[in-house]
């Protein structure tokens, strides 16, 4: 038996992998979707959203990226940063085969006109190009950066052609002033907080009953504890109720009290 069928869940409902299923719309959430619907809406440019590791960056980009997917008036796209050697001839392609540009120039001479001609396309249409890049605190090359200044200066009167929301650590804000001229186009920049002690209750409800839960499994205490263990951080949330509901079940106990999250928290060195 897993801890699943103890607590007759359907499935994990604390893993750390995105699945926008068990996203939590916390008041937060809300505004930084608005904000970015917003930008997205307008073609405002650059977005910049910040936020510090564990906060949930990720899993807010996928749910953006869904909401513009119901929408046919954007060609959306989501590219994640793995490594910070990536190239910024690398990333101008990338990009260009993401709004659709086939067969691009190697050069960047001959990309240029292709990413304009592609956009003006669209912008005949009534499409509008939005990239969602994630993980952008990898990007540490000036030379991006300038790139994407020359992006953000394809316009038309009243909006941009495109616009581009980066996502990342706050390392972020510190790479894009690498380029000045480019810090000067950010529209719109905010950042992605830690969840409070209530936030925190709902966030770990939520899961649960997305994962099928038909009753309260962690007591009052217990989500106190982990909130002040997490300091409101999604990732170590998940974590700490991960691991506490597998203890529980070890325990044949039908409730995570605070006795298991002083365990738990014990075991992943969390205990200052």
């Amino acid at each position: 038996m897993s801890y699943e069928q103890f607590f007759g869940l359907q499935e994990q409902p604390f893993s750390n992998a995105p699945d926008s299923r068990f996203y939590y719309d916390s008041e937060q959430h809300k505004e930084a979707i608005t904000r970015i619907m917003h930008a997205a809406e307008t073609m405002k440019g650059l977005v910049v959203m910040l936020g510090d590791i564990g906060t949930g960056k990720t899993l807010l980009a996928r749910k953006v990226l869904e909401k513009l997917e119901e929408d046919d008036t954007y060609v959306e796209s989501l590219l994640v940063m793995v490594h910070s050697e990536i190239t910024a001839a690398w990333l101008l392609k990338r990009i260009a085969v993401q709004i659709g540009i086939e067969n691009p120039e190697e050069e960047k001479q001959k990309l240029l006109p292709q990413f304009y001609e592609k956009l003006m396309e669209l912008y005949q249409q009534g499409k509008k190009a939005i990239v969602l890049i994630d993980e952008a605190n990898m990007l540490k090359s000036k030379e991006i950066f300038e790139e994407f200044r020359g992006l953000l200066n394809l316009e038309v009167p009243g909006r941009k052609l495109l616009t581009m929301i980066l996502i990342g650590m706050p390392e972020l804000e510190e790479n894009i002033k690498l380029d000045p001229a480019l810090e000067q186009r950010i529209a719109i920049k905010f950042k992605l907080k830690k969840l409070d002690k209530q936030s925190t209750g709902n966030y770990i409800n939520h899961r649960l009953k997305i994962a099928g839960a038909m009753n309260d499994i962690f007591t009052e205490m217990a989500i106190d504890a982990i909130y002040n263990y997490s300091q409101g951080t999604p990732r170590l949330i998940n974590t700490i109720c991960d691991n506490a509901l597998l203890e529980a079940f070890l325990m044949k106990k039908n409730k995570v009290d605070i006795e298991i999250i002083e365990n738990v928290v014990s075991d992943l060195g969390l205990k200052k």
